[in-house]
């Protein structure tokens, strides 16, 4: 780091950002498509029933009769009615008492259950025979990283984040013309014309890149901090969780042993309708149903923070007893809603596709930012490149490509692998890597402009067979689901046929772009082109 200051936070933007930006860039486009993650969940799994309306009065009744029949002297019941995206049908959860040490099990996790519920019968609905793990597979894959072992994925994405925001900050630091860039781009001059797009990208989406990266160091916290978290408990969790859950506003509700019968939930809810409005009560939470000491909290839909408003009744009688606000202090006022918009989940339509325009945008930044190392780096005397430069040159494509075509095998093994084949929903994700590190290795036998622009045609025609291959293997088609209006599953298949001209459009980019002699494989030591 020699020079200045600015010329350090120079060295300090490019290293911070080359050396993990590959699975910066791995994150990005995960979570980017966790924003609509319920509608992928519905696309992979299309013989389940679409969202359901149904009013408090039908739905509670058959969810209260579910879990008094299979969860009788449960420690927790959740009641959630069916309500749009985030939650398409009755659900219920139930937690049973965890076993005392000496009972069959002892060493066992409490029992729990799960399920989506029938308004019909009240029976759990049938599982259908395509096991997937859908969209809430490709979100979880951007914060533990899927393969790695218990905690180290998500130990790695913390550092991750950590790099981010220093690249960011960094970033910022050195660019002191940084609304000029906002507005710059030059096309068809090299590696400025990269620089430009990655200042372009950078300085349009910074807002949303700041508040996406600082709050996923707010959900880390515990990992970068924990002996302050827990030193002054004497490192017991049990009397740290208790104290959490005086800070967090949360009540423990303790068994008496006298038993008593449960309130009359329906009036529970529309009580708290009448307080919050129509359709604000998200869920119901019975804390020790059955007993003298039960509670009922209702939890309010919508809002920012991702600690909502809750309302707390007696179990027995339905007397409200107390309102617990969204933020019981400045503190966790600040944590509820830097998390909140992290996730999104209180976006609507309009801001849910802003929400992943941004991502898209920041998935660019990554991907710019990588090439322009490499464009910078070209020599054009016809001397070998460098081993680390060509190893750069190779990944860029083989990820930056390589990546959406393996998420494109993803949702093609959803449709072609046998229906009812064993670990069928992890043979998805293996197919999804597997053709990911076909892709990294193409670039090393291949020159690398003919790899950028071969590869982009493959993302074209991959994306591209996605509605194909529905309409051959089943009947939630783009002719039925747009007949219907079910534009859960027609926005999937019309969003990938965009994705398919997306990369088309990049090919031809591509080819137009090349007219110098094709550099050979990285193999070979020859010098190679950028896209």
């Amino acid at each position: 780091m020699n020079g200045g200051f600015r010329q350090s936070m120079t060295w300090l933007h490019t290293w911070s950002g080359l050396v993990f930006c590959w699975i910066l860039y791995f994150m990005f486009v995960t979570g980017t498509l966790g924003y609509f993650d319920a509608e992928i969940d519905r696309w992979m799994q299309p013989e389940r029933p679409p969202a359901a309306e149904v009013p408090l009065s039908t739905s509670l009744p058959v969810a209260r009769g579910y879990l008094e029949r299979e969860a009788e002297g449960a420690d927790r019941w959740i009641l959630a009615p069916a309500h749009g995206r985030e939650e398409p049908q009755l659900r219920v959860f139930f937690q049973m008492p965890a076993l005392e040490n000496g009972e069959a099990g002892a060493d066992e996790r409490p029992r729990r259950g799960n399920e989506d519920l029938d308004i019909g019968s009240g029976e759990p609905l049938a599982e259908p025979e395509r096991t997937t793990g859908g969209g809430q597979t490709l979100y979880r894959m951007h914060y533990l990283l899927h393969y790695f072992p218990g905690q180290s994925g998500y130990r790695l994405v913390a550092i991750m984040t950590l790099l981010m925001f220093v690249a960011m900050i960094s970033g910022i630091v050195i660019h002191k013309k940084i609304f000029k860039d906002l507005f710059t781009f030059r096309l068809r001059r090299g590696q400025r014309s990269w620089l430009d797009a990655h200042n372009l990208l950078s300085v349009s989406s910074l807002p949303f890149q700041l508040m996406i990266t600082y709050s996923g160091l707010v959900f880390t916290v515990g990992l970068w901090m924990p002996m302050i978290a827990f030193a002054s408990y004497g490192f017991d969790h049990a009397e740290a969780d208790t104290v959490l859950e005086e800070v967090v506003g949360d009540i423990r509700v303790e068994r008496s042993g006298d038993a008593a019968p449960l309130a009359d939930l329906v009036a529970i809810a529309e009580d708290a309708e009448r307080e919050w409005g129509p359709g604000q009560m998200r869920l119901l939470e019975v804390r020790m149903p059955g007993d003298a000491n039960a509670r009922v909290f209702a939890t309010r839909r919508g809002g920012v923070s991702a600690l909502p408003e809750r309302l707390v009744y007696d179990g027995t009688t339905g007397e409200r007893l107390q309102s617990l606000p969204a933020h019981a202090n400045a503190p966790v006022a600040f944590a509820g809603t830097l998390i909140g918009l992290h996730e999104g989940h209180f976006a609507g339509p309009v801001l849910r596709w802003l929400y992943v325009f941004s991502g898209l945008l920041g998935t660019a930044m990554v991907a710019t930012g990588a090439v322009y190392w490499t464009a910078k780096r070209k020599k054009t005397t016809g001397e070998p490149q460098s081993r680390g430069y060509r190893f750069v040159d190779a990944v860029n494509v083989g990820t930056i490509i390589g990546l959406p075509v393996g998420i494109a095998g993803y949702f093609l093994a959803n449709r072609l692998l046998p229906i009812g084949v064993e670990g069928r929903a992890a043979w998805e994700v293996h197919c999804m890597f597997i053709v990911w590190v076909l892709c990294l290795l193409y670039p090393v036998v291949r020159p690398r402009a003919k790899a950028w622009r071969e590869q982009a045609w493959l993302a074209a025609v991959a994306c591209g067979a996605i509605p194909v291959v529905n309409a051959l293997t089943t009947d939630a088609h783009l002719g039925n689901s747009l007949a219907s209006g079910d534009w859960v599953l027609a926005g999937f298949d019309l969003s990938a046929l965009a994705a398919a001209a997306a990369f088309a459009v990049l090919a031809l980019t591509l080819g137009r772009s090349t007219k110098a002699p094709e550099p050979a494989p990285l193999t070979t030591g020859d010098e190679v082109a950028a896209p």
